[in-house]
């Protein structure tokens, strides 16, 4: 997986067993009753990874449809 570094340059791996830690954190988070903070969390995840990895965008956008919809309406 690719993700671009904010500080310009090439685009750097991202490890797999990465993503499966950040998605087990968000899911961790939200699971403590901070579903929002996690959904936001991965929405921004989804940004950066957006084009240059799709299989991690598409797990963290997976994540968004699980949990966005237990979110408080505002």
């Amino acid at each position: 997986m690719i993700a671009r570094s904010k500080f310009g340059g090439q685009p750097k791996q991202i490890p797999p067993p990465l993503v499966d830690i950040l998605l087990a954190s968000l899911t961790a988070l939200a699971m403590a009753g901070r579903i929002e903070t996690a959904c936001r969390l991965a929405g921004q995840a989804c940004a950066a990874l957006r084009g240059n990895s799709p299989a991690a965008w598409q797990a963290f956008n997976a994540f968004l449809h699980r949990f966005a919809r237990q979110t408080p309406d505002p």
